[in-house]
């Protein structure tokens, strides 16, 4: 039997093998490791409705490799903690400012390691010309550090004028590290990262390669880090369309600055992400100074990401929806919810709390747009306030509740955000702050148009199954 011969005769049976030994491989990980019945059999049946490359689909998109390498990053022997030894906690038991909240602090408590901080200032900083400008003020004034992740760092005049800032603070003698993601580094081509790092930036990119098998699991976090003492976080990614002069075009957003203890968490968060993505331990006093109070916001960053801390902000927003009393106020880009938040919002409407959800009426990405409006009827009719916001699009990430706690940073309400993501937010205790957000948002709500489930039954019937079938795609948006 010559070899044509052979491959004939046995060609097939190995592929059958090949396909059986790869469902059966892929199988025995789906049970053993998928928390969530639909996903199990969603993926089941991808692996064994389509030969070879269901398992292959699964081993890129549905493994998550990143849990053990967190572990022995956090917990082995040169392990990065939070540095909270070079900062004063706060014990919040007896304190005015938590006593209306005094069930969030132990939910929080139990999500994360970081602890609850006094003696931190916050300024809201509304659209990317306001921030961009505090952002590169403080770059301009840099003395010791600057450290900065950002999922997308886009060609264009605001990449380019943060580029010249960072090469000049860096050729200073300032520590300058520069993390950004590589999928959202390639929103533009070529890359703005790798021209800045032919310059002599010491910017690298998160989980590289075209074809990784963490293409789901982004950073998608957004940190300036300033000699340690000042920190910017929120959803504002440097690129020209979150500029003003794009009119309705551009890209609205909200960033936050921070001053005081809470700085040294976000610090820690970009070292631990330096450290994942370069093996560079960053420590010493350019990074974690000792930081003196600048104001009286508790507040407590909050990491989250696919690895040890997977789903963290996923239970901490169910315990404050619980928890709340009053009013739910939230602005979010894109709202994809589990059934789980969506029922969680609707008890706490049907519980009396007043629930205002803002999102925009035309989002960005269009095939998203068409799921969220096909994920509205799970809030609708039981009391939820929904309002779709005109032009320009609003990319803010806001979180209100009962007029003294928020919830700022990079999160989205979509499954991307809450389970396969990188994430960094702040929960922030302080009335006037939270009267401050909390108006920002009744202005978009003022702007707004209600949403009611008439109007979502009154839309054309191949819409509602255009949008219907957007959204089973919806964990993988």
């Amino acid at each position: 039997m010559d070899l044509a011969e052979f491959v004939e005769a046995f060609f097939p049976a190995l592929l059958s093998g090949v396909y059986f030994a790869g469902a059966i491989a892929a199988s025995i990980h789906i049970l053993i490791h998928k928390r969530h019945t639909r996903a199990a059999i969603g993926w089941l049946g991808l692996v064994w409705l389509s030969p070879l490359l269901g398992a292959l689909f699964y081993l890129f998109f549905g493994v998550n490799r990143l849990h053990r390498k967190a572990v022995i990053l956090r917990h082995g022997p040169e392990a990065l903690d939070n540095r909270e030894h070079q900062v004063c906690a706060t014990t919040v038991e007896d304190d005015p400012r938590v006593a209306h909240l005094v069930d969030f602090v132990p939910i929080m408590d139990s999500l994360t390691s970081n602890t609850l901080l006094d003696g931190n200032a916050v300024r809201m900083l509304e659209g990317g010309d306001d921030a961009y400008l505090a952002m590169l003020k403080a770059i301009e004034e840099a003395e010791q550090s600057i450290l900065m992740v950002s999922y997308i760092f886009d060609r264009g005049r605001v990449a380019e004028i943060f580029g010249e800032k960072l090469l000049a603070a860096q050729a200073r003698g300032v520590e300058v590290r520069v993390l950004v993601d590589a999928v959202g580094a390639r929103y533009s081509f070529p890359a703005a990262d790798w021209t800045l790092r032919r310059r002599g930036l010491n910017i690298r990119r998160f989980l590289p390669g075209f074809l990784s098998p963490w293409f789901n699991l982004r950073n998608h976090r957004k940190l300036l880090i300033v000699d340690g003492q000042i920190g910017f976080t929120g959803g504002l990614n440097i690129r020209d369309e979150h500029l003003a002069e794009r009119g309705d075009e551009m890209t609205f957003d909200t960033h936050f600055e921070l001053r005081g203890p809470v700085v040294a968490q976000l610090t820690a968060c970009f070292c631990e992400d330096w450290a994942f993505a370069t093996g560079e331990m960053l420590e010493g006093p350019r990074y974690f100074p000792g930081i003196a109070p600048h104001g009286s916001v508790l507040a407590r960053g909050f990491p989250d990401g696919p690895d040890a801390r997977i789903a963290t902000l996923f239970w901490g927003l169910l315990g404050i929806i619980a928890c709340a009393k009053e009013r739910i106020q939230i602005v979010t880009p894109y709202f994809l919810p589990e059934l789980e938040l969506a029922t969680a919002l609707d008890v706490a409407a049907m519980r009396g709390v007043q629930v205002d959800l803002v999102i925009p009426r035309m989002s960005n990405l269009p095939f998203v747009s068409w799921a969220t409006w096909g994920h509205l009827r799970h809030v609708l009719g039981r009391g939820v306030n929904v309002y779709a916001s005109p032009k320009p699009f609003d990319h803010s990430k806001l979180m209100v509740v009962d007029n003294r706690w928020v919830l700022v940073g990079s999160s989205n309400w979509d499954s991307r955000s809450l389970r396969l993501n990188f994430e960094f937010n702040v929960e922030l205790y302080d009335e006037e702050l939270a009267a401050q957000i909390s108006q920002s948002i009744d202005a978009r709500i003022e702007r707004s148009t209600r949403v009611t489930m008439e109007e979502l039954h009154q839309r054309p019937l191949p819409i509602r199954l255009r949008d219907g079938l957007a959204r089973l795609f919806s964990p993988y948006l």
